[in-house]
């Protein structure tokens, strides 16, 4: 591990924590966010603090192979979830894991979302499936998010929250904000009938050009 990194990471990922409770996108101390160290560590919030009074030193440093973290802190009872998500999607450099309202509300009925935005399917990859609920903080947990997120940088999770990944944490906000966005949207689109879904080629083709063409070079 380069130590020189962690440093830039446990910044990264407190200002991130700090950004997703001012976007509304969890209450009180719920939710979680990790960064990428390497292909072993992570950072990751510490459990149960305000995300407001947190300082970058009190990120937690984990190892992702083996749950041991340094300091005298405990991380997010999340961890399995993290962990297995950044050690079997390399290019993922952050997660954010929200409790945001409106992808709770669709969350809580046990649906996904069609592809119905074109940011969304950007950014996202196409449209959002429902982990089913499993108990947080477990391995099961962490392998049902997993196989929703296959093809895909941001997935719901039953009667609990939603998770957004990104190349790097400020892209993974990004997806969160999105992802609740879209939620937002499907559900005022049933009150006019229904929203009507982005093809799969056209779905595929945004989201290439996004990870590939989209900004400066």
């Amino acid at each position: 591990m380069d130590k020189h990194t962690v440093p830039a990471v446990r910044q990264a990922v407190c200002d991130t924590a700090r950004a997703m409770a001012d976007s509304g996108l969890t209450a009180g101390t719920w939710g979680n966010v990790s960064g990428r160290v390497d292909d072993t560590f992570m950072v990751i919030t510490p459990s149960g603090m305000d995300y407001h009074r947190l300082t970058p030193e009190q990120m937690v440093l984990v190892n992702m192979r083996t749950g041991e973290y340094e300091g005298g802190l405990k991380p997010s009872v999340e961890v399995p979830l993290h962990a297995r998500l950044l050690l079997t999607r390399p290019e993922v450099g952050g997660i954010i894991h929200t409790h945001s309202p409106k992808a709770l509300a669709v969350a809580a009925a046990h649906r996904g979302i069609p592809a119905v935005c074109d940011d969304q399917v950007q950014i996202l990859g196409g449209s959002i499936r429902c982990a089913p609920y499993t108990m947080p903080g477990t391995r099961e947990m962490a392998d049902t998010v997993a196989q929703a997120l296959e093809g895909r940088m941001g997935a719901l999770i039953a009667n609990h929250g939603a998770v957004a990944m990104g190349r790097t944490l400020s892209e993974a906000l990004t997806a969160a904000v999105v992802l609740e966005k879209t939620a937002q949207v499907w559900i005022d689109a049933q009150a006019l009938g229904g929203a009507v879904e982005i093809s799969d080629e056209d779905c595929a083709f945004f989201h290439d050009f996004f990870l590939h063409k989209y900004g400066q070079k």
